[in-house]
């Protein structure tokens, strides 16, 4: 990236940081051994998965036996939504209206309900609640939005989840009733303990907290019981076999604990860069922008904002021409020609979807640059 380019999509990808690629280093050469293997060196190795599995553990307060090391947050998702329903084909799941594609797309093979959001972009706990009857076995709701940035109520979620799995006991319904979350774009942020969010199965992204792409955890409570879609040599408890990415998984074990170590600073640091744009834009747009999401319950870096009247498509264009990347709404998603579903689950028209535009910020960003942003947005839009 030149020196002058301005970079407004850590939604998207992080750059991996130093510390981070410093650790996994070794694990490309000096220690590329197999940890599989019966030698000394694959023995160190393998003790090294075993730290990093217990120090991811640590990060989330569970057990290191409930981490499941994957090839990043699609793998996870998938393996959470299809180890369940897999098991119980005349189930349902629900998943929010506003979720990742590796969430949505894996939930439709299978009896599903879409559960509706308010204009925020936050979950309609009533609907939820309705939707849930005695063929439920999952629930998917994401921590923090990609597109938006909308915090979700997940404490709220896994206590109304709990209320009805007592109920359904006393029925005596044996089918399980569980919670999986997608935290990829809330590790940087926000609280992962799972005892005080209340979730039996979460995705973590290596990819969106300064480490390594094609890495990732899925934390499967003890107790939940999934089947795997990838079949082997039955590595990570037969749930993903396959000769274990050993430079990705450390690499992946130093961002989480980094940005966990780290995350009240750059929650401070970021929300008031993330602030001060809103107000900017704000101020120089005046009534021809609006700020879609939640004004106080969302990430620090979020800032995505609605240009009335402005083609999203060909403002990015003009605004990468000048050396400065945003996005329209999910990376995974850029090719599809069809507006946000996001958006328009929160109620957006598709004309306006379409002049929506997501900027998301990270440790490389400053005022100097939201200002230079802004002056070129005016430039552009009018």
């Amino acid at each position: 990236m030149s020196s002058g380019s301005i970079y407004l999509d850590y939604a998207a990808a992080t750059p991996v940081d130093n510390q981070v690629l410093k650790a996994m280093m070794p694990y490309f050469s000096e220690q590329f051994f197999n940890p599989s293997a019966d030698y000394l060196l694959a023995r160190k190795v393998k003790a090294d998965l075993i730290n990093a599995r217990s120090e991811v553990a640590h990060c989330l307060g569970v057990k290191a036996s409930e981490i499941i090391f994957t090839a990043g947050g699609t793998e996870a998702n998938n393996l959470a939504i299809k180890g369940v329903m897999d098991q119980y084909p005349k189930a349902k799941i629900l998943v929010s209206a506003v979720e990742h594609e590796s969430v949505l797309s894996p939930a439709e093979k299978y009896d599903h309900v879409k559960v509706g959001v308010d204009k925020f972009g936050r979950v309609d706990l009533s609907h939820l609640t309705k939707s849930i009857d005695d063929l439920t076995v999952l629930i998917s709701v994401m921590y923090a939005n990609n597109e938006v940035g909308t915090i979700e109520p997940i404490k709220q979620i896994a206590q109304t989840i709990q209320k009805i799995r007592e109920e359904r006991r006393s029925k005596g319904n044996k089918l399980p009733l569980l919670f999986h979350s997608d935290a990829c774009q809330a590790a940087n942020f926000l609280d992962l303990h799972v005892s005080r969010l209340g979730v039996d199965l979460m995705t973590l992204n290596g990819g969106k907290i300064y480490g390594p792409k094609q890495s990732g955890a899925l934390f499967v409570r003890s107790g939940v019981i999934l089947r795997p879609i990838i079949d082997g040599g039955g590595q990570e408890t037969n749930l993903r076999s396959g000769t274990e990415n050993v430079a990705g998984i450390i690499g992946f074990t130093r961002a989480l604990s980094l940005a966990q170590q780290d995350r009240t600073n750059q929650t401070k640091d970021i929300s008031k860069l993330r602030d001060y744009f809103i107000y900017s834009l704000s101020n120089t747009f005046k009534d021809k922008v609006t700020i879609n999401g939640s004004v106080s319950l969302r990430l620090p870096n979020n800032v995505h904002a609605t240009f009335e009247g402005a083609d999203n498509e060909r403002l990015l264009i003009k605004l990468d021409s000048l050396g400065i990347m945003a996005a329209a709404g999910s990376a995974c998603s850029a090719s599809n020609e069809e507006s946000s579903h996001v958006l328009l689950a929160m109620g957006l028209s598709d004309k306006d979807a379409r002049s929506s535009i997501r900027f998301s910020l990270g440790k490389g960003n400053s005022k100097a640059q939201i200002d230079k942003v802004v002056k070129a947005l005016q430039t552009l839009v009018d």
